[in-house]
């Protein structure tokens, strides 16, 4: 792939194509806090991106809890993430039931390993993994400008 530069001299860098891996991979239903999706004081913006998700995916999909990056109707789980971002944006959507990924969740999707260590604090490990460059990503992109060099 060749980025775009005003450079008169412009590197071309061959970075690899990964495979697509899809949010099912990392989306634990069992894990974390649920609620009512049709619970007083719920947006009518997240009521119908709900609504048009479940036209759209069927029961179980992701929807985003704010803004309209993936569109109205959310996305299939057997699509990849889209980007994760510095705060909670991601609602995983089960029948009647709803809550926010879970860090280990965002840790996954982001393709840190396991072990990886994030804060106990959930919003400060939500920003910290919004703020990163998945590791597979950072390697490819060194490896690329070292055999460019």
């Amino acid at each position: 792939m060749l980025a775009i530069t005003k450079s008169k001299h412009p590197i071309a860098l061959n970075v690899p194509i990964c495979p697509h891996r899809p949010a099912s991979s990392f989306i634990d239903f069992d894990a974390g806090r649920w609620s009512p999706i049709n619970k007083p004081g719920r947006s009518a913006n997240t009521l119908a991106r709900i609504a048009s998700g479940r036209r759209a995916h069927g029961e179980r999909f992701l929807a985003p809890y704010y803004g309209s990056g993936s569109g109205t109707t959310g996305r299939s789980l057997d699509r990849p993430i889209g980007t994760i971002t510095t705060r909670d944006r991601w609602a995983v959507i089960d029948g009647d039931r709803m809550r926010m990924l879970t860090k280990d969740e965002n840790r996954a999707g982001m393709g840190f390993p396991v072990d990886y260590v994030l804060p106990r604090s959930h919003k400060l490990a939500v920003h910290m993994l919004g703020n990163a460059v998945a590791p597979w990503q950072g390697r490819d992109d060194i490896l690329a400008l070292k055999a460019a060099l």
